[in-house]
């Protein structure tokens, strides 16, 4: 039989979830096959995702119309959607969550995106998300800005799984790491446990290098003399996302190695994983696996769209490269600064992140019309 890499990939720690969650392939028995013979070991879900699943979709119709014969209000029937397919997958992967004791098995889902800067709406959803859909092996994505992070730390503290979501930058992502420290060392000071808890940082690729890579073209479109100049832009394209990561890796063992981390992990606490997200390659000139093959190592975790699992599975060159090549990282965000390629990696990153939120706002919204005008259509004269 052939080598399915996917399998391969959980030999060196990391775990492989999928980006995509429809109730199509719950019903089909596709996510189980994914779970039981493919080494796929959790699930996450987002307003984009949702909204491609259940605005064309007949298949949400029955309960559409039961939520308008039960006088519901659109909100309500989305989340009676959207909390039924979470709760199916998190049963679903319920016995990889116990196998790994609590390691893997999850089921990700975002608090809605229209309330990204408002930290305690964020910590009431996240509640009451956790206490509604009622299921061990479900995490709750909370988007990683300044409003965000404090709500992070009071959700952990309140013993509530938690994906923090649209990180970019390595600050953010050790702002991010201090503050499930901080949400642990809460709940221990008031006597409570803390080893069923987990928790992972979602470092995102794809858009980093999407961004950095339009910038360089646009000098290069301007024209180059200087045949040194013109190759080192080209150098920067397409490897500053997984040299970003790598420095994000370091930092997460620096962290792991604090006598603060120490002092929780002696009491049962789990490692908050780095979990690399956005990982499906936008330029066809890159491998379409360079998002995996690159960043594979313990403690981690790659969340794949569909068409990234196949193509992993059928070609990732398996091998432990997150800490390879480290100093080079380093050297290649320093050029960054170089007077000639002049990209100021801050900028981008706060960018990316406006630009995440906006892009997970704009499919919520357009969800809520889409539903009320299905709502509107299936609702009795």
């Amino acid at each position: 039989m052939a080598t399915n890499h996917l399998q391969e990939i959980q030999q060196y720690g990391q775990s492989i979830w999928m980006d995509n969650l429809t109730r199509d392939i719950i019903q089909s028995g596709e996510l189980k096959n994914l779970v039981e013979n493919q080494g796929i070991s959790g699930i996450t879900s987002n307003p984009a995702i949702f909204e491609k699943a259940i605005a064309n979709n007949a298949i949400y119709d029955a309960d559409i119309e039961a939520g308008v014969r039960a006088q519901l209000p659109t909100y309500k029937i989305y989340e009676s959607l959207v909390f039924a397919d979470i709760r199916n997958a998190a049963d679903i992967l319920r016995p990889v969550y116990e196998a790994s004791n609590g390691l893997d098995g999850y089921v990700s889902i975002e608090v809605p995106p229209t309330i990204a800067h408002d930290t305690q709406a964020t910590i009431n959803e996240a509640r009451r998300y956790f206490q509604e859909i009622g299921r061990e092996n479900i995490m709750i994505k909370i988007p990683g800005t300044g409003s965000g992070l404090p709500a992070v730390e009071q959700v952990i503290a309140d013993g509530i799984n938690v994906n923090i979501t649209l990180l970019f930058s390595v600050q953010s992502y050790i702002n991010t790491a201090w503050a499930y420290i901080r949400g642990l060392e809460k709940r221990v000071a008031e006597g409570k446990d803390i080893s069923k808890i987990a928790s992972v940082a979602s470092f995102f690729l794809s858009r980093i290098d999407s961004n950095i890579d339009a910038k360089i073209d646009a000098k290069l479109q301007r024209g180059v003399d200087d045949i040194n100049l013109e190759a080192k832009l080209t150098a920067v394209k397409g490897k500053v996302a997984i040299a970003n990561a790598k420095i994000a890796y370091q930092e997460y063992k620096k962290i792991i190695e604090s006598d603060r981390w120490q002092a929780l992990a002696a009491k049962g606490a789990k490692v908050q994983r780095l979990l690399w997200a956005s990982t499906s390659t936008k330029d066809p000139h890159y491998s379409d696996v360079m998002y995996v093959d690159e960043l594979i190592g313990r403690d981690t975790v790659n969340t794949l769209p569909p068409s990234t699992i196949a193509a992993c599975a059928d070609h990732c060159d398996v091998g432990d490269r997150v800490e390879t090549k480290v100093k080079e990282a380093y050297q290649l965000i320093e050029s960054l600064k170089d007077p000639d390629i002049n990209i100021d990696i801050n900028t981008v990153m706060d960018e990316l992140l406006v630009e995440g939120i906006d892009k997970f706002v704009q499919p919520f919204k357009s969800l809520m019309n889409s539903l009320e005008n299905k709502v509107k259509l299936l609702s009795p004269v």
